[in-house]
């Protein structure tokens, strides 16, 4: 993933956040997950989650092993 040069923690706005936020909503829908997006942006999880929901991006559940009840004869 290209990382971007913006610095950390300053505010995007105008042409420069619709842009991240195409490339993000584009990079996610591939399969990137959130904390991979945030970490080569060098942006926070909140603020690449929020810019994924602004951009009408449906989100992924969360990974991992779920749980099954053992049923019982």
């Amino acid at each position: 993933m290209a990382a971007h040069t913006t610095v950390k923690g300053k505010r995007i706005t105008g042409e420069a956040r619709i842009k991240m936020a195409a490339d993000l909503k584009k990079k996610y829908e591939k399969g990137a997950s959130i904390r991979a997006l945030a970490e080569a942006t060098d942006r926070s999880y909140g603020f690449v989650h929020r810019i994924l929901t602004e951009s009408g991006v449906v989100l992924r559940g969360r990974g991992g092993a779920t749980r099954t009840k053992t049923k019982t004869p």
